[in-house]
């Protein structure tokens, strides 16, 4: 891969920077995000066809990273174009692509993504939300619970993960499946957060969620669809999650480039004894180390988002986890170093970086830990054997 920008992703990163600004940490996110929409920004990855702009994950990445360094990340884009997109894209049938691809792409239209589960946690093998087919009409029938669902109020539809039985094994397999907001049976409580952030955190609950046969990612057996439907579930599920990884690194390093910039300019500028504070090698040495781990974790990002668009999801995997949890770990220490730098200044509302403190752990957390990622990364790539 090349370790260099192309002319177009430096043209692409330079635009959307130009946007970023204009809207700034007061943005309004309906509008930043019907601008975006109206650029091509947020349907850059999906295809050309349904009106995406033909590019990957390694386009939509820099879109995100840029309009967070900017002070106004969307974090829509990690569910809507880069979950369910690609998925749908991938996996969808023809009339789902064709229902959803072009709305996702121009902003008309967004989607939620649905996985965690309060007993089930980072272990997604253990979601207990299950599907059953109605004998007599063919619908799905789906039963469940899910938690900390971003922006279910503000999207169009749900992507669910639920699990299906197999009746050769008597064993449940996961599926995906499209729930739209107002479906009967579909309820959501909000869940009160101390997180200050535009998209809201929710539960949701499914109660005998009546959905028609064409509501599963790729309407049918694998066999009879090409790659979708009941026997694709855990293909189409895992090709979702190394965007998402890829996404959240891009979420936190322009969170950590926001908040790097905003104490540089303030050590430049703030003087004690005659002397700007940034020519301290207490000041500037940690700012340095701040700047060069978030670089370093964007060269990971940008190896994920290549790996992944070429087509290798496992090599993708591997370099996604390890962008996600380079890029919580530079965002961390970027954000608490930025508040250490500026002082009490640090914790006022005019510089805008005491609300990264809490955002900034998101990085960490979501969506999957840090923990996570290195029992991943221990026996999946280091070959050591599993504590679990």
């Amino acid at each position: 891969m090349a370790m260099i920008e192309t002319e177009e992703h430096k043209a692409l990163r330079a635009a959307v920077a130009a946007l970023g600004r204009r809207h700034g940490r007061a943005y309004d996110r309906e509008t930043l995000w019907a601008e975006a929409a109206k650029l091509g920004y947020l349907g850059v990855n999906l295809p050309e066809e349904y009106g995406g702009g033909g590019g990957g994950i390694s386009e939509l990445s820099i879109v995100l990273e840029e309009l967070g360094a900017a002070g106004c990340p969307l974090l829509l884009m990690v569910v809507s174009p880069a979950i369910c997109g690609t998925v749908i894209a991938r996996f969808g049938t023809e009339e789902q692509k064709r229902h959803w691809l072009p709305g996702l792409a121009d902003g008309s239209l967004t989607m939620a993504f649905g996985i965690t589960e309060p007993d089930a946690g980072s272990n997604s093998h253990r979601i207990t939300t299950t599907a059953r087919r109605d004998p007599d009409s063919g619908d799905w029938i789906l039963n469940g619970r899910k938690v900390f669902v971003s922006g279910v109020d503000i999207t169009d539809a749900t992507l669910i993960v639920g699990r299906t039985e197999d009746a050769r094994t008597g064993k449940l397999k996961p599926c995906l499946f499209i729930v739209p907001r107002d479906t009967e049976g579909f309820g959501r409580r909000q869940i009160d957060m101390e997180l200050s952030a535009v998209e809201k955190q929710f539960e949701l609950t499914l109660d005998d969620v009546r959905l028609p046969a064409d509501a599963l990612v790729g309407g049918g057996p694998s066999h009879a669809f090409g790659s979708g439907g009941e026997d694709a579930g855990l293909l189409q599920l895992f090709a979702g999650l190394n965007p998402e990884r890829i996404m959240t690194a891009a979420f936190g390093i322009g969170m950590g480039r926001f908040a790097l910039a905003r104490a540089i300019e303030y050590a430049r500028d703030r003087t004690v004894w005659k002397t700007p504070i940034g020519a301290h090698q207490a000041i500037a040495h940690p700012l340095a180390q701040a700047h060069i781990d978030l670089e370093m974790a964007r060269l990971m990002m940008q190896k994920a988002a290549y790996l992944y668009d070429a087509g290798d999801d496992v090599g993708a995997g591997e370099a996604a986890n390890m962008a996600k949890y380079a890029a919580g770990e530079a965002c961390v220490k970027a954000v608490d170093q930025s508040v250490h730098t500026l002082g009490g200044n640090g914790l006022t509302r005019e510089f805008g970086l005491a609300s990264l403190i809490t955002a900034a752990r998101v990085s960490r957390i979501a969506p999957v830990s840090r923990e996570m990622i290195l029992n991943y990364v221990s026996h999946q790539t280091l070959g050591l054997p599993k504590s679990y």
